[in-house]
């Protein structure tokens, strides 16, 4: 071991301060060597809490495995990983690119929690330094993980340096135009960042040369466009420093993250895995008015909302199985129910969107226990002489509400180890 040490120090020793790399003042210097020696193997690298914020702070995209040695599922996935990541080490020359990382949850506790890790194992992913929403959930070989990996580290950007390619940008997608004159300048790279961890959600152009010209302000500005409205009409113009990329971060994800999404089966379990109940809309694919209705009520009312329920859509044909729980079939959308992930809440009448504060009302009681009460032993009546302490008066014989569908799109048990019944 002694001999290795000393060849790969005179071999590394120029590079060390860019390497991945653990120290600990209780070690010897060769584990230090040793570390260094995996790192240049390819292998992933494993976080603590000694050395997790630099590393995580030191790479533009971080893959984290967390994992338990004791989890089947964990074992399987280790040497799929440490070859995924000694494939794109080797391709990726770039420091600072890109970092596999391995995270025991046994003794790495605290950054377990940290992540909110429910189930063994999570792949993350972390870009600039924060988490993206959505985890790996692809084929678990050494090749998909690799591509996959390349596919992130791609610029999403699409350059625009003529008027046909301009007027051929999709209006039916969220998009985000950058008037630079050329990708050269700083403000380019600020850009590129923020279209990296926003594209899943937007497009992203760079309209350059003589046509960035056309822009707002001749020394370049971010145009944000919604979808399915005219190039010229809707636009948001960015207010902030072009060089900020904190100010243009806050402000794109703002735009491009909508407040109501659509659930798909390709996206529920990443929604699924959020852990807030969803208030759904079941529409037909062709009811786009009733999307528009819904919309806006939840973005008038119920923004305050926005951090303990998803508001989502549901093509009512896809998600006939949801219906059918509920006792309604295609002919009586739209509709509007809450899965609690324990059980499902219908709505009574699409047409109470139109009555002022009742959607609101059907949140709130999701939170107070009365839907689930109701549910249980029908409508309560109030009384002027009883308190709000005691137990409600019930008129009808206990009933069964319909059981969550959508916990069923929740992450597999035959591909994870679960921790805790949470889903």
């Amino acid at each position: 071991f002694s001999t290795v040490s000393v060849t790969v120090s005179l071999d590394v020793d120029a590079h060390v301060d860019q390497l991945p790399v653990k120290r600990h003042k209780s070690k010897k210097n060769h584990y230090r060597i040793f570390s260094i020696f995996n790192s240049i193997r390819g292998e992933a690298v494993k976080l603590t809490s000694a050395n997790f914020d630099s590393q995580v702070l030191n790479h533009e995209l971080v893959f984290l495995n967390f994992y338990a040695d004791w989890c089947k599922f964990s074992q399987i996935l280790a040497p799929v990983f440490n070859e995924a990541a000694d494939h794109v080490t080797k391709e990726v020359q770039e420091p600072g690119k890109v970092l596999f990382g391995m995270v025991d949850c046994d003794t790495e506790t605290n950054i377990a929690a940290r992540f909110h890790i429910t189930k063994y194992p999570t792949l993350k992913l972390l870009r600039n330094g924060k988490v993206m929403k959505r985890e790996y959930r692809g084929q678990r070989s050494a090749d998909a993980i690799a591509e996959y990996i390349r596919d992130l580290l791609k610029d999403p950007i699409i350059e625009i340096k003529e008027q046909k390619d301009f007027d051929n940008i999709h209006e039916n997608k969220r998009t985000v135009l950058g008037y630079l004159s050329s990708k050269a300048l700083p403000h380019y790279e600020v850009f590129r960042k923020v279209a990296m961890d926003l594209r899943d959600d937007c497009e992203f152009f760079v309209i350059t040369g003589d046509l960035a010209k056309s822009g707002p302000n001749n020394e370049g500005s971010i145009v944000f466009k919604p979808a399915r409205s005219k190039l010229s009409e809707n636009d948001e113009i960015y207010p902030g420093s072009l060089l900020s990329y904190e100010e243009l971060s806050v402000w794109t994800t703002n735009r491009c993250i909508p407040l109501v999404r659509e659930i798909t089966f390709e996206n529920a379990e990443e929604l699924t895995e959020e852990g807030l109940p969803f208030l759904i809309l079941f529409h037909n694919p062709d009811d786009k008015e009733s999307v528009k209705i819904f919309t806006r009520e939840v973005s008038t009312h119920l923004m305050s909302d926005k951090s303990s329920v998803n508001f989502l859509t549901a093509d009512g044909q896809k998600f006939s199985h949801p219906l059918h729980h509920l006792g309604k079939s295609q002919k009586d959308l739209p509709l509007i129910a809450i899965d609690s992930f324990r059980h499902m809440y219908l709505f009574p009448d699409f047409n109470d969107l139109y009555v002022p504060g009742k959607l609101k009302q059907f949140v709130e009681d999701l939170y107070s226990g009365k839907l689930h009460r109701e549910f249980h032993y029908g409508p309560e009546t109030t009384t002027k002489s009883r308190s709000d302490a005691s137990p409600p008066n019930v008129q009808n014989l206990p009933t069964n509400p319909p059981e969550s569908t959508f916990r069923k799109l929740a992450p597999s048990r035959n591909r994870y180890t679960i921790l805790r019944d949470e889903l």
